[in-house]
């Protein structure tokens, strides 16, 4: 009785064959191991990756806050800010970057072009990555009515609370009405903000699922107060 694992090429067979199958199989294997490889450093290597970075760059900000510059420049981006969640833990703060490329993303929350200053009347749009680089709005869907986001620049720690929960909204990524100065849902009686003159608002957005998608999550919230820093 053989001992070992069958090739599934008959006994006799012409070598050729049996090494042709051996080396197929080898190769599948060393794709499978690759995939496996590369799918770890996307979900968790660049995750890694990126908290670090999000550490070091927050210690920047403070040390350029403390030297009286206002923001430091990462790559082709500036970071000027620090956005903190209460409700993920006392310990999570994201810096905030101007522009919202892959390669922001990766680094930490991006603000959109256009979007309003963190305490300005407007709206403060943001976004951020639910899994990989860093994953920083990956429990978005647990936020609830009345959470607050403080924002942290230089001068001011500006507290916003949100009047939408974390996954009462979810929209397809070409509906840009959630980035307007003052969002109005289009559909009567959807999901929006409070909205009135020299409102001051905060949006953030996220991909609805885990992973690829074309559907967005959509948070609002209003700024309630500032203190100086």
């Amino acid at each position: 009785m053989r001992c070992s694992w069958s090739d599934g090429v008959p006994a006799g067979a012409d070598p050729r064959q049996r090494r042709a199958r051996r080396w197929a199989g080898a190769a599948l294997l060393l794709l499978g191991v690759g995939l496996l490889g590369w799918y770890g450093w996307q979900i968790w290597g660049t995750t890694w990756v990126a908290q670090r970075e999000h550490a070091a760059l927050r210690l920047a900000l403070e040390e350029a806050w403390s030297e009286g510059r206002d923001q430091v420049t990462v790559g082709d981006a500036r970071a000027s800010a620090v956005v903190r969640i209460p409700r993920f833990g006392a310990d999570f703060a994201v810096p905030l970057l101007d522009g919202t490329s892959d390669d922001v993303l990766a680094r930490g929350f991006g603000r959109y072009d256009d979007s309003a200053a963190p305490g300005g009347r407007g709206n403060l749009t943001v976004a951020g990555h639910r899994v990989t680089h860093g994953e920083p709005l990956r429990d978005l869907p647990d936020l609830q009515v009345g959470d607050q986001v403080v924002v942290e620049t230089r001068s001011a720690s500006y507290t916003y609370v949100l009047d939408t929960a974390g996954d009462a909204l979810s929209v397809p990524f070409t509906e840009t009405w959630v980035l307007d100065r003052a969002p109005v849902n289009p559909r009567d009686g959807g999901v929006g903000p409070r909205t009135g003159p020299g409102a001051r608002l905060l949006t953030l957005t996220t991909c609805a699922e885990l992973f690829h998608t074309d559907q967005r999550l959509v948070v609002f919230g209003h700024l309630v107060g500032s203190r100086e820093r």
